[in-house]
């Protein structure tokens, strides 16, 4: 008995059901594919948020804590590293760059970050990107700002504006550098890193604003340095919060990590970023488990709609399974033919979810990377993914017992006999 055509006559003859079905599974499946495309593209681009980059260096405290704020700007430094130990480490044999953070200031909310040139030349994310400028250039003056895309998007700034420096991080504060402003020299595209939600200056733009504030104190207004009379002096860089490393070679990295936190100078830590990153991942990932699991239970409610849409025709086509035993048919090959049916009805939702996937992927694409900075690949399935379809496959086989050794029973007890 050919159980494929039977089965495909079959679904044919109840075309607005099998077409329901098949769509209701391709739907789960679509669901479940893009939720993890999705889970998997946050995650490399959570990863990616440094690449190339082979240490990061600052004062003495823990791995996570140190990439939280010099790098996520999440929380603050427990202390900053001397401008002379940075400049130390820097010159070290094999070394071939360092890019310096320095913070603590902030713009209605957005972190202000300090750094230098090697910032826009060097620093890479998500698969060794270089920073890239929708308009606009680097720092040239002292009171230059670069902003990331969101910065520019969210406060609606352009090339030329003024921006106000804040003293300290929150998002509302009473102490501003009013008599210091900046001008935006440059935006940058979206990277889908915390660079988007960031403000960038000179080190030297840094300290220039704090030139004239005495104890972490606000100047008077007779103590107030103008920022002309600042253009004019030699700035002088006393502390940067952290500092990224690049070297020749990876087989360093151990080595200049035990140095760097055995310096005899200062207390200073080095980690790893890729490392810690993972140990970050580890912390906040219980999002993607949640995601996993949300998506497994959209594909089983698919899978328990096909076996309600078999199950629910069942007494109607007890005539049909007793035409089939009167032409020779036995017990078992109902059982088979309910199941082949599962199967292709699984097999066509896959197929329809997949396609729905790729298409939904192939036009959306462009536009989530560009408003949520996250990149996700048009590129065939994994092994991952296809060792999910053999479950989704298995899962509806099984499913499509339930229905079908009712329907074994029921031929059991029918016989030969027609029943309406």
């Amino acid at each position: 008995m050919n159980y494929i055509r039977l089965t495909l006559h079959s679904l044919k003859n109840r075309a607005l059901t099998t077409s329901l079905t098949v769509l209701s599974i391709g739907l789960s499946i679509g669901l479940f594919f893009g939720v993890e495309r999705v889970r998997t593209a946050a995650r490399e681009s959570f990863e990616g948020t440094i690449s190339g980059a082979q240490l990061l260096v600052g004062a003495r405290t823990g791995g996570v804590q140190l990439l939280l704020y010099s790098i996520f700007h999440i929380g603050d430094s427990t202390n900053n590293v001397s401008y002379q130990s940075f400049k130390d480490w820097s010159g070290r044999k094999g070394v071939l760059w360092t890019i310096p953070f320095s913070l603590g200031d902030s713009h209605r909310g957005y972190r202000v970050v300090g750094t230098n040139e090697n910032f826009y030349k060097y620093y890479k994310f998500r698969d060794s990107r270089s920073l890239e400028f929708t308009s606009g250039a680097p720092n040239a003056d002292l009171f230059d700002v670069v902003l990331g895309s969101e910065v520019a998007e969210k406060l609606h700034y352009g090339l030329g504006e003024k921006v106000l420096v804040s003293h300290g991080v929150a998002a509302k504060t009473l102490e501003s550098h009013e008599d210091k402003p900046f001008t935006v020299r440059g935006i940058l595209k979206r990277t889908g890193t915390p660079i988007d939600r960031s403000l960038f200056i000179s080190l030297e733009g840094m300290e220039a604003i704090h030139i004239d504030w005495k104890g972490g104190y606000a100047p008077s207004e007779e103590e107030r340095i103008s920022a002309d009379r600042v253009r004019k002096m030699k700035i002088k860089v006393d502390t940067v919060t952290a500092f990224l490393v690049g070297l020749q070679n990876r087989s360093q990295v151990l080595t200049f990590m035990r140095n760097v936190n055995d310096y005899k100078e200062e207390p200073l830590t080095a980690v790893v970023p890729a490392y810690a990153l993972q140990q970050l991942w580890r912390i906040v990932g219980y999002a993607e488990d949640a995601l996993r699991i949300i998506s497994v239970f959209v594909v089983l409610v698919g899978i328990t709609g096909m076996i309600l849409s078999i199950y629910t025709t069942l007494n109607e086509r007890r005539r049909e399974m007793s035409i089939l035993r009167s032409l020779g048919a036995r017990s078992h090959h109902i059982l088979l033919l309910l199941v082949s049916e599962a199967f292709l009805l699984t097999v066509a939702g896959c197929i329809t979810g997949i396609v729905f996937v790729y298409a939904l992927l192939g036009g959306l694409q462009p536009i989530i990377e560009d408003q949520f900075g996250i990149f996700i690949p048009v590129q065939m399935p994994t092994l991952m993914e296809f060792g999910y379809l053999g479950c989704v496959l298995a899962a509806g086989i099984l499913a499509g017992l339930i229905p079908a050794w009712t329907a074994y029973r029921n031929a059991l007890h029918d016989g030969l006999s027609v029943r309406v």
